[in-house]
């Protein structure tokens, strides 16, 4: 190989090619030096950003902590019960005894009528609730009638209606019951022209 000759101005010309190349990478190391530093420095700015908001959140808790929890919604009420018809009032007499016993005729679908009612009632025992027969064949059998339409014991038990006092002597119960019997075995109490 031949040695290369190197003359001074080749010298320089490579010195000032090697200058400006180091010029041109200390440039540009300087351009991504101030990049990286504003980088650097946006990434520090936000995070301080973030932290002064975690700080004001954390902050912030203890202070809704401290305010008194708002209290559970009241479970709803159930609906308030439809109020009870108000108890009709009967008077306490024939007319009362007989109203009322129409009424739970009416509730169980037994047939009768006040004025079957009543002409039966004045005939049996002319009004007497506690009246009772001690002649009759069942008086002689050991089954005396009683009440307002003379029924017997065995009868009155086995018609007597729900919801009606189970005293014979008891004027509502007593009709009730010798109207179901009628019911039974006439159509209605309004079928019953005599003794029954």
């Amino acid at each position: 190989m031949k040695p290369v000759a190197w003359s001074a101005e080749a010298f320089g010309q490579t010195q000032q090619a090697d200058l400006e190349k180091h010029a041109d990478a200390a440039a540009k190391a300087g351009a991504d030096a101030a990049a990286e530093a504003k980088a650097g420095k946006e990434r520090a700015e936000k995070q301080a950003a973030n932290r002064s908001t975690e700080r004001k959140a954390i902050a912030a808790k203890p202070a809704a902590a401290a305010k008194p929890a708002a209290k559970p919604a009241a479970p709803a009420k159930p609906a308030a019960k439809p109020a009870a018809p108000a108890k009709k009032a009967y008077a306490d007499d024939l007319e009362g005894w007989i109203g009322q016993s129409l009424d739970i005729l009416r509730a169980k679908g037994i047939p009768a009528s006040y004025e079957g009612i009543k002409k039966n009632v004045m005939r049996e025992s002319t009004g007497n609730p506690r009246a009772i027969n001690d002649w009759d064949v069942n008086a002689v059998n050991g089954v005396p009638s009683k009440g307002l339409l003379q029924m017997i014991d065995p009868t009155f038990k086995a018609y007597h209606v729900e919801g009606t006092s189970w005293d014979i002597y008891d004027p509502v119960a007593n009709i009730t019951a010798a109207c179901n019997y009628a019911a039974d075995k006439y159509g209605s109490m309004d079928n019953v022209n005599s003794a029954y």
